[in-house]
């Protein structure tokens, strides 16, 4: 299904890197985010409600629309 906030996502297993485009053109990259998250982000009915529920406060991120310029980390 379509998301209202999520435009489209990809995920690099090898770095365990989701990078997340929302639909106001922002993208955050998170870290160290589990295949399994992926993979339930991916076949998850609602992106945005799992994202805020699974992804969104649990990963270290940073902002990477303007090259990086905003860094976010969670600690």
């Amino acid at each position: 299904m379509p998301s209202s906030v999520i435009s489209s996502f990809t995920y690099e297993p090898e770095r365990q890197r989701l990078v997340v485009t929302f639909v106001t053109g922002r993208i955050y990259e998170y870290a160290d985010v589990p295949p399994a998250v992926a993979r339930n982000l991916r076949a998850s009915f609602s992106k945005g409600v799992f994202f805020n529920e699974h992804i969104r406060d649990g990963f270290r991120y940073r902002e990477i629309t303007h090259a990086g310029e905003r860094d976010r980390s969670k600690a």
